[in-house]
């Protein structure tokens, strides 16, 4: 077969994978490559040497092996560049060309959920085996040297309320995580008033408010109606009105209902301490806190901005942080408005 003739060849089989591939000859220059590789390999360009467009000493020792041995092989590419990328190379001869064929197979996101689910793993066993450990140390003191000692029973037995209080609170947390990323793909079709749900949750939570010395300010516009999931809204609303009282401190909190074009936009706004720029974009992250300690000490899980990122992304809406040091924080979602009520 001519030289042509192959490229061409090479070139119509390649176009057929749904991954990024390529073609490269004996002496190192690309054949072909597909629309997936050219994406990848910006500069690599057919006839010209494989180097010129890609530098990677692995990947190339691969097709080198894979040419002397006939045989197929494996190697790893991270591409740093515009952004982290893994990837899987297989380099394979061609049989009847003198060529190999180069197939990459991006891994990255795979990788990611790997990471993720062994780090949630890890942080779950973490946050319930720190109260669990306290409730079995309690038991074994009243069932010894605290055995006879009202007083101290009293006190023991008040902590391991606490501590089972907290591990029912993560228990129910992660099964709400589990149901939403189970129906993430389901948008719901209800529809929902969410001035009047944030009504009912800030009615509901001025007395929290009062305890820690702060007051909730609503202002909403009426028959402001979203599609959505009455107690999955609610939740996200108690949650961010929750976490105002929480680390807002002593003053107002703002929440917020209003219309924005053909969505709904639902705005709590603190004047709290706030929360440095570094933290914000992990802010969703499952048991990421930006003060472990005193999100603790307050009765946090480390999963309630995660349960509300979930949700609206199930509704198909937004969810915005803004928040400056000593300015206060503000969390928004925007909502697609229901064009009406029933």
């Amino acid at each position: 077969m001519q030289q042509r003739d192959m490229q061409v060849s090479l070139a119509a089989l390649i176009d057929a994978l749904p991954e990024a591939a390529l073609a490269v000859s004996n002496d190192e220059r690309v054949l072909a490559l597909n629309a997936s590789a050219a994406a990848v390999f910006p500069g690599l360009r057919v006839d010209e040497t494989l180097v010129r467009g890609w530098r990677a000493p692995d990947a190339l020792n691969a097709i080198a092996r894979a040419f002397a041995s006939g045989a197929p092989q494996q190697a790893q590419w991270l591409d740093r560049v515009p952004v982290e990328r893994q990837f899987e190379i297989h380099a394979a001869p061609v049989a009847g060309f003198p060529a190999c064929l180069v197939v990459l197979r991006d891994v990255t996101e795979a990788r990611r959920i790997d990471r993720m689910r062994a780090d949630f793993v890890a942080n779950a066993s973490h946050e319930l085996r720190t109260p669990l450990a306290s409730v079995l140390g309690f038991v074994e003191t009243l069932q010894g040297p605290a055995a006879n000692d009202p007083a101290a029973r009293e006190r023991f037995l008040a902590i391991m309320r606490d501590q089972a209080r907290r591990m029912a609170r993560l228990v129910d947390d992660l099964l709400s995580l589990s149901r939403i990323e189970q129906n993430l793909h389901l948008r719901p079709q209800g529809v929902v008033d969410l001035s009047g749900l944030a009504h009912e949750i800030a009615d509901s939570l001025r007395g929290l408010a009062r305890e820690s010395g702060a007051t909730i300010e609503l202002r909403a516009a009426a028959d402001v109606f979203v599609f959505g999931d009455r107690d999955d809204l609610l939740r996200v609303i108690e949650n961010l009105i929750e976490n105002a009282i929480k680390y807002g401190g002593p003053a107002p909190i703002a929440v917020s209902v209003e219309r924005a074009g053909d969505m709904a936009r639902l705005t709590v706004r603190d004047r709290g301490p706030g929360i440095a720029a570094e933290h914000l974009p992990r802010l969703t992250e499952r048991f990421y806190r930006v003060d472990a300690g005193a999100s603790k000490a307050k009765g946090g899980t480390g999963l309630g901005l995660a349960i509300v990122k979930h949700i609206v992304a199930r509704h198909h809406g937004r969810l915005s942080i803004e928040s400056r040091p000593g300015e206060g924080s503000t969390f928004s979602i925007i909502l697609p408005q229901a064009p009406e009520r029933a």
